[in-house]
């Protein structure tokens, strides 16, 4: 059954680290680069945010009965095909799981400007998210 009320609860979560993150975003990139505590902040709320985009996308996806996709990236292409998403917007944003996973799991050396470029121009889009998946709730 679809749990609208989980849903709305993850928003809302997204909404709170979209808050804390955003003083992050207004600042120049050698302000965020050079500071530690930003720049693992800001990578921690990006984190935090794309995980829980990625839950609401596979609620989703189980309680629609949606196809399954062949990783986490591909939840969002997937709510693409059922027009839960645009898919330009789909195929935008799905990339930032890449993003995601290489600052948790260090699969190489992070370069501090792209990740905090990538940040920025993905800021929007979280925004974005949430006001197309409100739409479907």
């Amino acid at each position: 059954m679809f749990d609208k009320q989980l849903v709305e609860k993850k928003i809302n979560q997204i909404i709170e680290y979209l808050e804390e993150l955003e003083p992050i975003t207004r600042m120049s990139c050698e302000e965020i680069s050079g500071d530690y505590f930003k720049i693992h902040t800001a990578e921690r709320l990006l984190q935090l945010i794309v995980d829980t985009m990625v839950d609401i996308n596979v609620h989703f996806i189980k309680e629609k009965n949606l196809s399954v996709p062949d990783d986490l990236q591909s939840t969002f292409l997937t709510l693409a095909d059922s027009e839960i998403l645009p898919k330009d917007f789909a195929a935008k944003i799905a990339p930032v799981v890449g993003l995601r996973n290489k600052t948790v799991h260090q699969y190489e050396k992070i370069d501090k400007e792209l990740f905090i470029k990538k940040l920025k121009e993905n800021f929007g889009d979280f925004k974005k998210y949430l006001v197309l998946i409100e739409k479907n709730i």
